[in-house]
């Protein structure tokens, strides 16, 4: 059986457990970047609507790996509202996140088959979404809640798929436990792409993020299996 466009995004990012998050104004360092991190296996990615050139660099992003990364999945980050997902989605987006819920960009999203991944941070606030037919819900801030949240909704709420995003670092004790906790993904941001490699006048090489994804796909592997990654 064939996946619906919208059930791949959401399985390869469950799949994968990682989700990258960055943002550029540069469209080439974006390049850069997502080569990088679809080296080192990442195959769902979120560029975040956070600046000034946000669209344009995405747009580029979206054309270049329409072209010839086409297995890549490449979503849009910080949405607030339906206007921005509209046209991000009109670029290329496969997905689209949020800091809080919207039932507008719901109400798209639903419309146009894309999976929707909002913010939220009370029980209230995901049992709402997931009546708008929300399958991922992002936990945000992370940093905030705690792993503990995450375990205390999902005795009420054991079928929560939840991506935990902030509050997430690049570790094995971190890893491990929003794992352990009950998290379907964990998204990584700074933690991960450093503002040095999203900075257009750094010199930071974008190439050094290969290991480092691959290293947390791994980190996330193991904690599901209650392991220990296996080093190369």
């Amino acid at each position: 059986m064939t996946l619906s466009r919208r059930l791949e995004v959401l399985v390869a990012a469950v799949d994968a457990g990682v989700l990258p998050l960055f943002y550029t104004p540069d469209a080439e360092r974006a390049l850069r970047i997502t080569a990088a991190l679809r080296e080192g296996g990442a195959r769902v990615i979120e560029f975040t609507d956070r600046g000034p050139g946000a669209w344009a660099a995405f747009t580029a992003l979206a054309l270049e790996a329409a072209r010839h990364d086409p297995e890549s999945i490449l979503g849009a980050g910080s949405i607030r509202d339906a206007e921005a997902a509209d046209r991000f989605i009109a670029s290329g987006a496969r997905f689209i996140v949020g800091p809080s819920f919207s039932a507008d960009v719901a109400r798209l999203c639903n419309r146009r088959r894309i999976p929707y991944i909002p913010g939220c941070a009370t029980p209230t606030e995901i049992v709402t979404a997931e009546e708008w037919g929300v399958e991922l819900v992002k936990l945000f801030p992370g940093d905030s809640l705690g792993p503990g949240f995450l375990k205390a909704i999902r005795g009420p709420l054991p079928e929560v798929q939840v991506v935990v995003t902030g509050g997430v670092q690049a570790t094995e004790a971190s890893v491990g436990e929003w794992i352990g906790a009950g998290a379907a993904c964990l998204g990584f941001g700074s933690a991960l792409v450093t503002r040095a490699m999203t900075d257009p006048t750094s010199g930071a090489d974008p190439a050094a993020l290969t290991p480092a994804v691959a290293n947390l796909i791994a980190l996330v592997a193991a904690a599901r299996a209650g392991g220990t990654p296996r080093t190369a």
